[in-house]
């Protein structure tokens, strides 16, 4: 490889977050170059629930959560576990995050998620129209679903939250409201929120695919190398690749759960850790799906993706290198078995990816502070689709010295 053109930028990482910062620095007249060592969408972006969860504002870490963390982790099936190899190496991380769950943090934390979420839509409706992306939504909401009474009050605060800060949602109160929206659900499920704004795409990978395709059109390229390091050489950074170096005027760092691996050859070091989730694919005809359903006390998802179903979700903290525990894929099918008596589970593919995950629920979206022609874009959690438009947005922002939309400080590489 040679390096680039003076005013070139090379994207490392063709996922969601990737390709939306290419296309968006592109579309600002940069020429842009993406590197990605497997190709396009082919990790985390390719299987995610479909989701834009604009309604998710809660950070994961709220106040108390560590005294629900023991009950959850001590199940290794359960919605968030820590395998007992793993322990170890992320307590640095637990502390972290149990320190974001403290109510200042907390609050600063929800404030910068609720601005974050409200610049990402409004950029994901300028993305969609630009790359005419509308045939790959889906428009039909999404009902969280609560067992009894109880569980549906501990959840109020959450939805006076969203009421506050502008959501629209509809609450119901018996399993009739809910079967007018959704029907074949267990009569467990006594009460739900329904969020009518809430959208999906058709399939991830193919609307990952969709933004490949038009960037390319564009007269981008996408390379497959892998990028091993990074330095500042001269006003410009390479990026050491497996084919040779590769300069640019400005490098982006959108790799999801590797990004921390090439910020430590910069002398940065981030406590990015990554969510392993696991789910299964059914084919079209399973089940009669019309919403996206959230079951948020069992910490998963059922999503329509290409006419079939995919059930997913959980949150395993273990790291890039143990192997894949496709237990916990199974137990969430049978789970969605009990809760959908309809549902028909034969035929599916299983899928473990990994979420790059930060202590306090936010993404690093930041120049280096150790080269400033190298910006940072990952961290998202399992955010990454709802909030890649709006994140490119404000990289092209960055590399443009222009004011961002935002105030940037919560999202800073040095906020650690």
């Amino acid at each position: 490889m040679t390096k680039e053109q003076a005013h070139g930028i090379l994207v490392i990482g063709a996922g969601i977050i990737g390709l939306s910062a290419a296309l968006e620095l592109q579309k600002q007249g940069h020429q842009v170059r993406v590197l990605d060592r497997t190709g396009v969408a082919a990790e985390a972006s390719a299987a995610s629930a479909g989701a834009y969860a604009f309604t998710d504002i809660v950070p994961l870490a709220t106040p108390g959560i560590m005294r629900k963390a023991p009950k959850w982790l001590l199940d290794p099936l359960g919605p968030l576990s820590v395998p007992p190899a793993y322990a170890l190496r992320i307590a640095p991380w637990m502390l972290r995050f149990w320190r974001a769950s403290w109510r200042s943090r907390y609050q600063a934390a929800l404030a910068a998620q609720v601005q974050l979420m409200a610049h990402s839509r409004a950029a994901l409706e300028r993305q969609i129209a630009d790359v005419d992306g509308e045939p790959l939504m889906q428009r039909e909401g999404q009902l969280q679903l609560y067992e009894g009474e109880a569980a549906f009050r501990a959840a109020l605060p959450d939805w006076e939250l969203r009421r506050e800060h502008g959501i629209r949602f509809d609450l119901l109160h018996s399993p009739a409201e809910i079967a007018d929206i959704q029907p074949g659900l267990a009569p467990r499920f006594t009460h739900a929120g329904f969020t009518p704004d809430w959208m999906n795409t058709v399939n991830p990978r193919d609307w990952a695919g969709h933004l490949a395709q038009a960037f390319l059109a564009r007269g981008g390229r996408i390379d497959t190398a892998g990028v091993t390091a990074l330095r500042s050489e001269g006003g410009q950074a390479v990026a050491q690749t497996t084919d040779g170096p590769v300069a640019a005027n400005h490098i982006v760092v959108a790799c999801g759960a590797w990004s921390h691996h090439l910020a430590r050859t910069l002398g940065e070091r981030f406590p990015l850790e990554t969510e392993r989730g696991y789910n299964t694919t059914l084919p079209p005809g399973a089940f009669g799906l019309r919403t996206h359903l959230t079951f948020p006390a069992h910490g998963f998802v059922v999503t329509r993706i290409s006419g079939g179903v995919r059930v997913g979700g959980a949150v395993e903290l273990g790291g890039l290198k143990l192997p894949p525990n496709y237990r916990r894929a199974e137990t969430l099918l049978q789970k969605a078995r009990r809760f959908l008596p309809g549902l028909d589970t034969s035929g599916g593919t299983q899928w473990m990816g990994f979420r790059p995950s930060m202590p306090d629920s936010l993404p690093v979206i930041s120049r280096s502070a150790r080269a400033a022609s190298v910006v940072y874009a990952f961290g998202h959690g399992h955010l990454g689709l709802t909030q890649a438009a709006g994140t490119a947005e404000l990289v092209a922002d960055l590399i443009a010295n222009r004011p961002p939309a935002l105030p940037m400080q919560p999202y800073a590489a040095t906020r650690f």
